[in-house]
């Protein structure tokens, strides 16, 4: 069973990805695992190879939702997506990040290339 906090992550991924594929992109992976760390996404855009980082907040209390992509949490992010790269090697790849403030209707998606 999944927590609240979970689901609103999971369904905030969703609308990531909803974003994402409306633009072009293709989903290679969803929530790919290693030791180093977890990938939201791993998305192709024409050809170049893309790690997501999907961040949502329910209000900006806390900051905006980019503000959590911390340096460890980038650290992380690049170690996974190196793993990635070890098994399903590609020459072109980027680490983005999309923010998602959910305390408007509709979201709001930001979008924000090579982190």
């Amino acid at each position: 069973m999944f927590s609240s906090r979970q689901q609103f992550g999971f369904s905030g991924e969703r609308l990531a990805e909803k974003f994402l594929v409306e633009r072009g992109y293709t989903v290679v992976a969803r929530n790919f695992r290693t030791r180093e760390g977890e990938i939201d996404l791993i998305c192709r855009d024409h050809g170049v190879l893309v790690f997501v980082e999907v961040k949502t907040r329910r209000s900006a209390r806390f900051g905006a939702p980019e503000e959590a992509v911390t340096y460890k949490k980038l650290q992380r992010l690049r170690s996974a997506g190196f793993a990635f790269l070890v098994e399903h090697p590609c020459r072109s790849f980027r680490f983005d990040v999309i923010a998602i403030d959910a305390s408007t209707t509709p979201p709001t998606i930001r979008h924000i290339h090579s982190v």
